[in-house]
């Protein structure tokens, strides 16, 4: 059917050439320009999905933070009163700096840097379990979503579902739907 339908626009085309007529060249360039679209388009159903909008307000995923902040949470505290206590033992030692002597500042100094250091790595140690943490549950969020979202796409014969686009029409997007499917 396709080489028909170039046999017939070459033809136009030589005689459109041949008569130098410009309406004929016309309708034969707007032919061919309505020929590009391609014609399976229009039977092509896509979706989007928001990952960061099932993994910010999904009922699984407000529980997963839910659940790592109170795990977090007894090692949160400690080291908010290991902070505080180095603030004030360094306004302290600047208090108390005028007065001491040489040995008994550099003394205090290697503390408060023992302390600094040791607190830092602390903190380093406790972002690095609280992300693995983090990471774990939402992974398990992700395959459930995952999914919901095959079931989605099967029910209702989408042929292509996207994640995380750049820009998305309003009336593509089923982010709503999983989200309901994961229970919220």
């Amino acid at each position: 059917m396709m080489s028909q339908i170039a046999l017939k626009l070459s033809a136009l085309t030589r005689r459109a050439g041949r008569h130098g007529n410009a309406m004929a060249l016309a309708a034969v360039l707007g032919l061919s320009a309505a020929m590009v679209v391609p014609a399976h388009a229009d039977g092509t159903k896509i979706g989007f999905v928001s990952t960061e909008r099932i993994l910010r307000d999904s009922k699984p995923a407000k529980a997963a933070q839910a659940k790592i902040e109170a795990e977090f949470k007894d090692r949160d505290t400690r080291l908010k009163k290991m902070a505080a206590s180095l603030r004030t033992k360094a306004q302290q030692l600047d208090k108390d700096a005028p007065v001491l002597s040489q040995s008994e500042l550099t003394k205090r100094q290697r503390e408060l840097a023992d302390l600094d250091s040791d607190l830092q790595r602390k903190r380093h140690e406790f972002q690095e379990d609280f992300n693995r943490r983090r990471n774990e549950e939402f992974s398990s969020i992700v395959a459930k979503a995952n999914a919901a979202i095959k079931k989605i796409a099967e029910k209702e014969h989408y042929d292509l579902i996207i994640q995380d686009a750049v820009t998305v029409s309003p009336k593509v997007d089923i982010t709503d739907q999983v989200l309901k499917a994961l229970g919220g």
